[in-house]
């Protein structure tokens, strides 16, 4: 019996002298013992690298306390709640853009993060200033995808005085009192779009264009890309009156077969903001694939599968998951810093799908 209960304890014994120890950590880590033990008791301060360090190495071995340092990682990261304003909510971009914002907020590092989203029922500024000023005392900072609108920029300067950055996306908006534009060079987006329009087009001819509305200040600037390249190296081609599609699908629709009924000569056909499913439908109904240059902007299930069929000749897409890790970064900087004196741009390089491309 006693032999049996030396045994026993020789086991046990076994057992706890494999359970890793404070100095596995540290050997894993590359760091001394007393540094682990500041990270595990908080006795003095250590670099956010060094705890990661450390922390890292722990999960990796099965140390017992890797969870205890991984809440204290998370309690002693700055804390950002971030209020995002989108519309169009059944468009399936805006539906990717949320998606992409949720995975930069669950996979930030150095920042306790955390996203509230909410979508405009349509492009009035009263609808994206009440969810925007809506959200004042449950965020720290708000981006959205607002108008250009004297009525948004007031509720910026309101946001401001109770001291939440705003950021603009896509569309630059309250410029001169909100924080950052985020997004694409629109004017450089306009001018990629005419020309792939004159390269596709084998015969001079006409271009149109569609535009949201009168307050999209990117699809202005997308408008003014076009025009300027076409003055400039393709004077050949005649720019038609800029059509203004509310962003709607069956108003697209119809003024494309409008206008392909009324130019048998049309080129080409830019959408500068939504409603490029319409395009999409009147072009492959009338026309056949190729004989006008469509170029619609961000990479969607019916877009993807326009280029496939040629139907579209070029998609402008947004880098979501750029734009989505930047606006982390930036956001925590203003809110940890305070709001920026000096507003910038911060641009981002567009992706181009071409049908051989995707």
């Amino acid at each position: 019996m006693l032999g049996r209960t030396r045994d026993l304890f020789s086991s046990e014994s076994g057992v706890m002298a494999n359970r890793p120890t404070i100095h596995d950590v540290a050997r894993e880590a590359g760091v001394s013992t007393a540094t682990v033990d500041r990270v595990l008791n908080g006795r003095e301060k250590v670099r956010e690298e060094t705890t990661r360090k450390v922390y890292e190495a722990a999960r990796l071995i099965g140390y017992h306390a890797a969870p205890l340092i991984g809440h204290r990682m998370l309690a002693d990261q700055p804390r950002l709640r971030l209020g995002l304003v989108l519309h169009k909510e059944r468009q399936a971009f805006y539906q990717q853009f949320m998606a992409e914002a949720e995975r930069a907020v669950s996979q930030a590092t150095g920042v306790r993060a955390s996203l509230q989203v909410a979508f405009a029922a349509s492009q009035s500024p009263k609808d994206f200033t009440s969810l925007m000023e809506g959200m004042a005392g449950r965020v720290d900072a708000i981006a959205a995808t607002a108008v250009a609108h004297p009525e948004v920029t007031e509720a910026v300067i309101r946001l401001n005085t109770k001291g939440i950055p705003c950021f603009a996306l896509l569309n630059d908006f309250a410029q001169g009192v909100r924080q950052n534009y985020l997004g694409l060079n629109n004017l450089k987006v306009g001018r990629i779009a005419a020309h792939m329009m004159a390269t596709a087009a084998h015969h001079a001819g006409k271009i149109a264009v569609f535009v949201g509305g009168y307050r999209w200040h990117g699809h202005e600037l997308r408008e003014t890309g076009v025009r300027s390249y076409f003055r400039e190296h393709a004077p050949q081609f005649q720019v038609l009156d800029t059509l203004i599609n509310l962003e709607t699908r069956q108003l697209t629709y119809e003024a494309t077969l409008d206008l392909l009924g009324r130019h048998p000569d049309l080129r080409g056909i830019y959408c500068a903001g939504g409603g490029m499913e319409g395009a999409i439908a009147a072009v492959r109904e009338v026309r056949h694939p190729g004989e006008v240059a469509l170029v619609v902007n961000e990479l969607t299930p019916e877009s993807r599968a326009a280029l496939v069929s040629r139907d579209v000749a070029m998609v402008i897409g947004t880098p979501l998951q750029r734009l989505c890790a930047d606006l982390l970064m930036l956001a925590s900087e203003a809110v940890q810093k305070g709001l920026a004196p000096v507003q910038a741009q911060h641009f981002l390089q567009p992706d181009l799908f071409l049908p051989e491309s995707v």
